[in-house]
């Protein structure tokens, strides 16, 4: 199954990205008999790898793979999930993105201005009937991230318009969060990714500016959360505090927790564990939301 790539933004690299000395650089971390798991970084020139369906179900998957902000699992979390959610009938969009410690003009806003901008970019082809109109982010672990980042700061204006794309709302329809990295705050944040986001020193305005859980409103689109239980990486508290803040502003959220499953669980090597259930999940809640935006 072969994947149409293209880049994020029209000149190739990102407009924040001429300060930066960010290196491109892909490795394959699997081992001998294994599938690919390749590991980018060092991202200046952000792309989208798309695989389509044979027939649509109107809905485009723009995926955001995890890596602690160090890298972007783009084949554990990004191209295995091609096969079952095209067979679905949906169009699936895998994002890599710049990462916030490699000296971008933005910051800790660079994965979020490039996922503002893949939204964007997967909205405009949609009117031009190349993907699905209904654009859902799906993201793991830093990735879930940066996703629940566009679904509350989606109106936050981080980079100068490019082209017409840019005219177009960069709020997702739909959210969904697996595994995902939310919070910031002391004593729940996971510790690596914190330092790689915001560095060394932090304030207490700023670790509450990127704890997600403070960032939601009645604006934020519908959130799917799904985590196991003894994730000892990203531990649960995340996503229970996601859906806290959720529910308080009255946001359709449903959570998910699988007893055993650990860190990085993806798509792969899930067969007899009940995980192999969270796909389906994923396309029963997606179904019964197109269907309830239907007859709204």
């Amino acid at each position: 199954m072969k994947a149409e790539i293209f880049n994020l933004w029209p000149h190739g690299d990102a407009p924040g990205a001429s300060q930066s000395s960010a290196k491109p650089q892909i490795i394959d971390l699997a081992k001998e008999f294994e599938p690919y798991n390749r590991a980018a970084s060092g991202v200046r020139c952000p792309e989208l790898a798309v695989w389509y369906p044979e027939e649509s179900n109107g809905t485009t998957l723009l995926v955001a793979p995890g890596g602690s902000f160090a890298r972007i699992m783009i084949d554990s979390e990004g191209s295995s999930l091609a096969t079952f959610f095209t067979a679905m009938g949906y169009t699936l969009a895998v994002m890599t993105y710049r990462l916030p410690g490699e000296g971008h003009h933005e910051g800790a806003d660079a994965p979020l201005a490039d996922a503002q901008r893949a939204v964007r970019v997967l909205r405009d082809r949609a009117a031009r009937g190349l993907n699905g109109k209904r654009i859902v982010m799906l993201g793991f672990s830093t990735g879930g991230y940066v996703a629940a980042s566009v679904g509350t700061r989606f109106s936050e204006k981080l980079y100068p318009p490019q082209d017409n794309a840019d005219k177009l709302s960069a709020r997702p329809d739909a959210l969904v969060l697996v595994y995902p990295v939310i919070s910031m705050r002391d004593g729940l944040a996971h510790a690596e990714a914190r330092q790689r986001l915001l560095g060394e020193w932090l304030d207490d305005k700023t670790l509450e500016a990127y704890s997600l859980e403070t960032r939601v409103t009645r604006e934020t689109p519908p959130v799917l959360l799904i985590h196991a239980v003894d994730d000892e990486s990203v531990p649960v508290s995340h996503s229970m505090a996601f859906f806290s803040a959720l529910r308080e502003q009255k946001v359709p959220v449903e959570l998910h927790f699988y007893e055993r499953g650990g860190h990085g669980f993806g798509m792969r090597n899930l067969a007899d564990s009940p995980l192999a259930s969270w796909p389906m999940l994923v396309t029963e809640w997606l179904r019964a939301k197109k269907t309830a935006a239907a007859t709204a």
